[in-house]
Order: C-alpha cells, then sequence, then structure tokens
C-alpha cells in the first residue's frame, strides 16, 4: 500500500485499524475490516477480568455478538477451556472471526445465530459462561461519536433504539436463565450511563451476586451476575 492512500483514507477518517487490516487485542494480533467492529481496550479488561475470575472453573464458554472474535479467542489462548463459542448474525463478521480463529491457532466454534431467534440449541444445551459485548450506543449519542467510529464501523454492531436500550441485554439474560449452569456467570460489556438500569434487569431475571465494574477510565463499563 502506497503512503499517498493510506494518507487519502486517513483524511476521511478511516480508522488505522482498517487500514492496515489488523490490531492488537490481549497480546494477540487481529484481523480487522469494516465488517466487525475494531476491537477496544475497554472489552481487554472484560476479557482480563473474566479470565482471573474464571480460571478455576470454566469449562464451557459462550461469547453472543462475537464480532471479531477477540474475545472467546482471548480467552480461549488463556485458559483450558473445553468448549469455547462464539455466535453473530453478520455473514461478514464469521469470515472475519473464523480467520482470526486460524491466524491465532485457537479452536473456537463460530456460528450463525440470531438471539433473537435462535435455532437448533438444544434444551439441556448449557455453559458455565455467557458473555456478550452487544450493541449499546444509543442513537441519541450519535452525534458526539467521532468520524471514525459513526463514518465506518458497523451500525448494526453499534446502535439500539432510544425507545429501548437495554433489548440486548434483556433478550441475553432470558437466554441465560435457560442456558447457563447452576451458579454460571453472566458477563456484559455495557453503556457508561446504564449500570444501574442493567443491574435491576439481571436482578429481576433472578441473577444474584451483581457487581458492576468500572474501566481504566472509571466508567461504568462491565458487569457480572451469577445464576443462582
Amino acid at each position: 500500500m502506497q503512503i499517498g492512500e493510506i494518507l487519502n483514507r486517513l483524511l476521511v477518517h478511516e480508522p488505522i485499524q482498517y487500514i492496515l487490516g489488523e490490531t492488537d487485542f490481549y497480546g494477540l494480533k487481529f484481523n480487522v475490516s469494516p465488517g466487525a467492529l475494531i476491537p477496544r481496550a475497554e472489552t481487554e479488561e472484560l476479557v482480563d477480568w473474566i479470565i482471573a475470575e474464571e480460571r478455576e472453573h470454566c469449562h464451557s464458554l459462550l461469547d453472543i455478538g462475537t464480532g471479531s472474535g477477540c474475545i472467546p479467542i482471548s480467552i480461549d489462548k488463556n485458559l483450558q477451556i473445553e468448549r469455547v463459542e462464539g455466535w453473530d448474525i453478520s455473514d461478514d463478521a464469521l469470515k472475519i472471526a473464523e480467520s482470526n480463529d486460524t491466524r491465532n491457532r485457537s479452536k473456537v466454534l463460530f456460528s450463525r445465530q440470531d438471539i433473537f431467534n435462535p435455532t437448533g440449541i438444544a434444551e439441556l444445551s448449557k455453559w458455565d459462561v455467557i458473555v456478550s459485548n452487544p450493541p449499546y450506543v444509543m442513537l441519541e449519542e450519535s452525534d458526539m461519536m467521532e468520524r471514525n467510529v459513526v463514518d465506518f464501523e458497523p451500525h448494526v454492531a453499534l446502535f439500539v433504539p432510544d425507545n429501548d436500550p437495554l433489548i440486548f441485554y434483556r433478550t441475553i439474560a432470558h437466554f441465560a436463565t435457560a442456558h447457563l449452569h447452576h451458579h454460571g456467570s453472566l458477563y456484559f460489556e455495557i453503556n457508561e450511563k446504564m449500570g444501574e438500569a442493567t443491574s435491576l434487569l439481571l436482578e429481576s431475571f433472578g441473577f444474584k451476586d451483581i457487581l458492576t465494574r468500572k474501566d481504566l477510565q472509571g466508567k461504568d463499563r462491565m458487569i457480572r451476575a451469577k445464576k443462582s
């Protein structure tokens, strides 16, 4: 790639990660392209939390809305887990995730699933950990976002309706009530404005030991809940 082409793409605010076609995440290299969100530092913090908390007793993990696959691949490379899966509704995202699985020599099983209408999931299929970094940016917040995000990253992975910002959390929590093992853990990355609301939502589904955690910038950014 010529320097002039790179500069022209930077001038229109295209993310440097898309221009280079890769990025670093949790000590690994990941392929990136506009079919999936660019892995972020806050998500590294979520991965680090899961690895620290689940090291001794996690044998199966499901990532819902996996995008580039950065969450399950990073966890798989750092924990000895028997079964690691990643779901996404986007075929483009799944192609990127599978390329990253190959690149990092991990053993994540990726598949196409719509969490609002999951199919082919056995009633008895359960996981020790379910994690998701779902869309959580309200449309009203888009005016405050950088152009390199709004103009280039996939909106389907970013935005939720202003009138129902917890739609993914509600749907995934409902799924987790049936598909988490007893005492299993549910982890989310969250909108910094929605920590209390997400905690109350999880409580309404009967989850216990709900803990909200701040990122390095001091913003409510992740939450964990236990199936009672």
